[in-house]
């Protein structure tokens, strides 16, 4: 007898023993469990991230360490119905093996013997491809108990690993946030200037400026247009205070529309009258909508950690007017401000 039957038939009678042995685990739903327990743990674990975000310096969206509770206790209450449902599907999943596991004995018994192999093959190809079947259909039956609870998890855990990315930005930028300015959010970009030599860095929104601060490695020295030397380059670029922010567009540009943009036009006291950026791996149209919001002081009012009304009324009566020149003070007072300058006689005028 040729040996090509043969050895077609043993490969496909290894095939099948790779998948038993791959059922061997699946249908005890291994890692099903493990998916689910590290739900629980992430879970568990946000209301201590708020905790610790707060703590590091970030006062906004005061509902956050509900939202964190509420998601913790719904996993609490969820555990248990959906470990009783893994265990019941597992035990069903179980006793199906080892009929699925005598048929590919079957067929290893004929190895030698393609032709009288053949019908056991096909029933236990069969019977294996049922049972892979069977533990897919029951792993999306348990996922689907808490795909929804899953997706909240995940989408709060986005936004506190952005928010604690800003707030590591913060710690190592080169400018100090005024006393009372706290960081809202924090992406990396790039301000397009339309030169080769671009500045990369984070842009930073706070609840009182716009700030981009260059950070990024630059050649220092090439040999025939290779790059043979770099320096870090870490400094503060622009500044500009919200309520000199005119407008803000988000746009997607690229050839499949991926890439994320937005363009910032200040108002004429403003260092620059316009500035592009465009953003690393965050939504535009989100940015847009925070510029707006910041402008609109909407996180003055979503504070977890209250204002020191005193700073916000020393705000309000800053002087409009220059008490030596009488000119008009045309630069804006920032929440922790101790002085400002008049731009026409540079008088210093402790607020």
């Amino acid at each position: 007898m040729s040996q090509e039957p043969i050895e077609e038939l043993a490969a496909e009678i290894r095939k099948l023993e790779r998948s038993i042995d791959s059922l061997q685990s699946d249908v005890r739903l291994t890692r099903l469990r493990d998916k689910a327990e590290d739900l629980g743990t992430t879970a568990s674990g946000l209301v201590e991230r708020v905790k610790e975000s707060r703590a590091r310096g970030y006062p906004f969206e005061r509902t956050l360490e509900d939202k964190a509770k509420d998601l913790e206790q719904q996993w609490v209450i969820m555990r248990r119905r959906v470990f009783e449902r893994i265990e019941r599907e597992s035990e069903s999943l179980e006793r199906e093996l080892p009929s699925v596991e005598r048929q590919v004995r079957q067929v290893a018994a004929r190895a030698n013997d393609p032709t009288a192999a053949q019908p056991f093959l096909e029933r236990a190809e069969r019977a294996v491809e049922a049972l892979e079947r069977k533990v897919e259909s029951a792993q999306d039956s348990v996922e689907g108990m808490y795909d929804t609870l899953k997706e909240k998890v995940q989408e709060l855990v986005q936004h506190l690993e952005r928010v604690e990315w800003m707030l590591v930005q913060l710690a190592e930028a080169t400018f100090q946030l005024l006393p009372t300015e706290a960081g809202i959010m924090a992406v990396k970009a790039k301000w397009d200037k339309e030169g080769k030599d671009d500045p990369e860095g984070v842009l930073f929104l706070t609840d009182q400026r716009l700030i981009f601060e260059q950070k990024q490695e630059v050649a220092t020295k090439k040999v025939l247009f290779i790059t043979t030397k770099k320096e870090k380059v870490q400094q503060l670029l622009l500044e500009v205070p919200v309520g000199q922010i005119e407008k803000a567009q988000a746009s997607r540009k690229g050839l499949l529309k991926h890439q994320d943009h937005i363009d910032v036009t200040f108002a004429r006291r403003a260092p620059v009258s316009a500035a592009h950026f465009h953003l690393e791996g965050q939504n535009c149209k989100t940015w847009q909508a925070l510029i707006g919001q910041a402008k609109a002081g909407d996180f003055d009012r979503d504070r977890a950690i209250e204002l020191d009304q005193e700073v916000v009324e020393k705000v309000k009566s800053a002087p409009t007017r220059c008490p030596k020149c009488n000119a008009p003070i045309t630069q804006r007072v920032l929440r922790g401000m101790d002085t400002i300058a008049c731009e026409y006689c540079g008088h210093v005028i402790r607020l």
